[in-house]
C-alpha cells in the first residue's frame, strides 16, 4: 500500500496543496495550528470519506467554499488507482462526502471502504485506555470496516434495529401489537448483533499475540499487556434479551447488544486505564495500532500506510528510538513540531505553514 501523490483543495484551512510523499517517511512539520493534522486527515479521508477526528461537513470545507476535494494516486491492491474525495456542503450542487475512483462515481464514500488503508494514531486515541467503551468499539468496528468491506452493512443494519427498538420501547405501552414486534426486532438483533460480537472477539484475539509483543518490545520486557474483550451475554445474545426483556421494557430502551459491549486493556495484569501512566497508555495504544497495521497486512497481504500525529510526544528516547525502527519499510507520514527527532531518519521533511505546504530536503 503507497500513497504516490496527494492534493487536497479547500479542505479546514488549506486552500490548496500538492504532496509527492515519500516511499517511507515524511515527517510533517510546523507550528501548532498550521494545518499539519489537517494534512494528515486528508490522506485518512481517502479511506472512505471518515474524519478520524469525528469531524461535521461544515468542519472539513474551507471557509467561503462549498465543498473540498481531495484526490490521491495510490498503490492499492496490485495496481495503481485514483481515489477523489468531495465533501459538498448542504445546498452545494451535491451536499455530503462522495467518492469515485478511477474517474467512476461509487457515491457514498463510505462505500469505497477497503480500497486504500491506513492506520491512524492521534492524541486523541489514548481514549482507547482512559475513555468510555465507544471509542473503543469504535476502533474494532472501523478497523473491520477496512478489512471485510460487509461488515459495514452489518453494522448500519444493527444500528438500524437497535434505533427502531428503543423508539418501540419507548411508547410500548400505546403501540398495537407491541410484543409481536419486539420478538421481530430481537430475532433481527440476534443476527446482526451476534455476528458484531462474533467479528470483534475474533479480531481481538487475532491482534492480541500481535499487540502483546508490541508493547513488550516498546518496554523491553519491563511490562506486559494484554486484552480482554466483554461481551454483553454469557452464553447467547438470545438468551440474554430475553432474560432483560421486562426490564428494557421498564427502562424504555435496549439494555443488551453489542453498543454495550467493551474491552479492557490490561498493564502486567492491572487495568491500564487506572494504574498506567501517560507514557505507559500511550506505549499501549500504540502496541495496537501496529498491531492493527499488522493484522491488515496479514488479511489483505498489503501493509496499510501509518499516519501518526505528534506520536513521539511522552515517549522516552528508548521507546522513540524502537517506534523510528519500526517505521522503517513501510509508507508513514508523522507531524511533528521538531524535526530533531527525526534527523537520523532518511525521511522527507515538509513544512506547513498556515496550509501551505513546502519540502525542506
Amino acid at each position: 500500500m503507497r500513497l504516490d501523490r496527494l492534493s487536497v483543495q479547500d479542505y479546514r484551512n488549506i486552500a490548496k496543496a500538492e504532496l509527492s510523499p515519500a516511499p517511507e517517511l515524511t515527517v510533517l512539520v510546523g507550528q501548532n495550528g498550521q494545518g499539519k493534522t489537517n494534512l494528515l486527515e486528508s490522506i485518512w479521508m481517502l479511506t472512505g470519506g471518515k474524519s478520524f477526528r469525528g469531524s461535521r461537513d461544515a468542519e472539513l470545507v474551507r471557509r467561503n467554499a462549498e465543498f473540498a476535494v481531495l484526490e490521491g494516486t495510490v498503490q492499492a491492491q496490485q495496481r495503481q488507482q485514483n481515489i477523489r474525495i468531495a465533501v459538498g456542503l448542504p445546498g452545494s450542487q451535491r451536499p455530503g462526502r462522495t467518492a469515485r475512483v478511477n474517474g467512476a462515481d461509487r457515491g457514498r464514500a463510505a462505500s469505497i471502504a477497503g480500497t486504500f488503508t491506513a492506520v491512524v494514531f492521534d492524541p486523541g486515541h489514548l481514549s482507547l485506555i482512559k475513555g468510555s467503551p465507544d471509542g473503543r468499539r469504535r476502533f474494532l468496528d472501523a478497523a473491520l470496516c477496512q478489512l471485510y468491506p460487509g461488515y459495514l452493512s452489518v453494522v448500519r443494519r444493527c444500528l438500524r434495529v437497535t434505533s427502531q427498538k428503543n423508539a418501540l420501547l419507548k411508547k410500548y405501552d400505546s403501540t398495537p401489537g407491541a410484543s409481536e414486534l419486539l420478538d421481530v426486532l430481537n430475532e433481527e438483533l440476534v443476527r446482526t448483533g451476534g455476528e458484531i460480537t462474533r467479528r470483534r472477539m475474533e479480531y481481538l484475539q487475532a491482534l492480541l499475540p500481535l499487540a502483546e509483543a508490541n508493547y513488550r518490545d516498546i518496554s523491553q520486557g519491563a511490562e506486559s499487556l494484554q486484552l480482554a474483550y466483554k461481551p454483553c451475554f454469557e452464553n447467547s445474545l438470545a438468551e440474554k434479551l430475553q432474560s432483560v426483556r421486562s426490564r428494557e421494557i421498564a427502562a424504555g430502551f435496549c439494555l443488551a447488544g453489542p453498543h454495550r459491549e467493551d474491552f479492557e486493556v490490561y498493564l502486567s495484569g492491572e487495568p491500564a486505564k487506572l494504574y498506567g501512566s501517560q507514557g505507559q497508555q500511550r506505549s499501549a495504544v500504540l502496541s495496537l495500532k501496529l498491531a492493527e497495521a499488522a493484522r491488515a497486512q496479514q488479511v489483505t497481504g498489503e501493509h496499510p500506510i501509518m499516519l501518526l500525529d505528534d506520536v513521539l510526544s511522552e515517549l522516552d528516547d528508548s521507546r522513540q528510538t524502537y517506534l523510528l525502527t519500526r517505521m522503517q519499510g513501510k509508507q508513514t507520514f508523522v507531524t511533528s513540531c521538531d524535526s530533531a527527532a527525526f534527523a537520523r531518519t532518511n525521511g522527507k521533511l515538509v513544512l506547513v505553514q498556515q496550509g501551505e505546504i513546502r519540502e525542506l530536503n
